[in-house]
Formats: structure tokens, C-alpha cells, sequence
């Protein structure tokens, strides 16, 4: 992975494919919203076993998307924390035909388990606790890159150690989709009216 000013570029092709299996991304979150787990607890979570979350775990470790860390159960148990960071994918621009396919996947699974989370838990709720938007702006390339980059700093303005946050907080998900809208469809091309002829009166 390559350090960019922005954050940590995502650019090798197995590694890609290692985050992309829909598992792996549901223990990363699970890691990441939870804490450090072992391979039992998590496999407990996921309704998986212990030897296929212990695969898991090795390959996301393979590229550095989880580590090794100290637990709170005797030592001979492996405990694995999410590794934090602010990871980037290679714009669609510069990535490859293969690389496209492994992304187009990756966001498959993972918007389609977004949507389906948000969906079921406001279903559950009856709380003030939701937030979304839905809008249309006018941006150059140049903008949209900076509004991206606004958002990133102002997520990262509110992500606190877990000592540092106040009472009442908890984990709340944020997501951002941002995409030009499709051009609009050509208006057809208006068929002339067939001439007609009035045959003329004879004088």
C-alpha cells in the first residue's frame, strides 16, 4: 500500500481481493465497531467457525488490514484488532480492467449490506436516531475532489479515542455516495408531417 498525501492507497490487486470476499469485510466491521475478538468469538458473531474466521483473519493480516493484539483470556488465544487508518481506493481512472472487477465487487457486497443494515434498523427503531440527506449540486471534478476531502476531515474531527468520548455517545455510521448524474436522453428528432395534395375542382 502506498502513503498518499490523502491517506493510504489501496493499490495491489490480491490485496483487493482479499478485502473484497464479503466474510472478511463483515469481520473487519466487526472488528472495527467491537474492538479486538478472537477467532471463536467472532465466528460466534458471524455464525461461521472457527477455522474458516481463523483463515479470514490471516489473509486480512496477510495486508494489513488486521493485526495481532493483546486480549483480555490467557495468552495461548490469538486476539486481532482492526488496523486504523485512512484507506484509499486507486480512482477508477488509473485502475485496471481486473482491478475494476474486483472493486465493482467489493461495493456490491458492501453497499448492499449497508442498505440492508439501515433498512432493518429503522425498521426496529422508534427514535430520533437516523440521519440522511439526498441532494443535486453542480461541481467540477476539481470540487468534487475537494468536497470529498472536506467530508473526510470533518468525520475525522469527531473520531475520538474510546476515554475521550463523552457519556451517551455510541457508534454511528456514517456513509457518503457522491456520483454525476446520468446525461439526459437526446429528445427525439421530430418526424416531418407526409404531405397531403387536394386534387383541384375542374373549372
Amino acid at each position: 500500500m502506498a502513503q498518499e498525501p490523502g491517506g493510504t492507497e489501496i493499490a495491489d490487486l490480491a490485496a483487493l481481493k482479499a478485502l473484497a470476499q464479503p466474510r472478511r469485510q463483515q469481520i473487519l466491521q466487526h472488528l472495527s465497531l467491537h474492538g479486538p475478538a478472537t477467532s471463536a468469538i467472532l465466528a460466534r458473531s458471524l455464525g461461521l467457525n472457527t477455522g474458516a474466521t481463523s483463515y479470514h483473519l490471516r489473509e486480512l493480516a496477510r495486508y494489513g488490514f488486521v493485526e495481532e493484539t493483546e486480549g483480555e483470556s490467557p495468552r495461548r488465544q490469538r486476539w486481532w484488532r482492526a488496523v486504523p487508518g485512512d484507506r484509499r481506493f486507486v480512482p477508477r481512472s488509473r485502475q485496471t480492467p481486473q482491478m475494476r472487477l474486483v472493486m465493482d465487487e467489493l461495493n456490491h457486497h458492501a453497499y448492499a449490506a449497508d442498505v440492508e443494515l439501515f433498512g432493518r434498523l429503522q425498521r426496529e427503531s422508534t427514535t430520533d436516531d437516523f440521519a440522511y440527506s439526498r441532494s443535486e449540486i453542480r461541481l467540477t471534478d476539481t470540487e468534487l475532489r475537494q468536497f470529498f476531502e472536506e467530508y473526510i476531515a470533518l468525520l475525522n474531527r469527531y473520531k475520538r479515542a474510546e476515554g475521550e468520548t463523552p457519556e451517551g455517545a455510541r457508534v454511528v455510521h456514517t456513509r457518503l455516495m457522491a456520483f454525476p448524474a446520468p446525461a439526459p436522453a437526446p429528445l427525439p428528432t421530430p418526424t416531418p408531417a407526409p404531405e397531403t395534395h387536394t386534387p383541384e375542382e375542374p373549372s
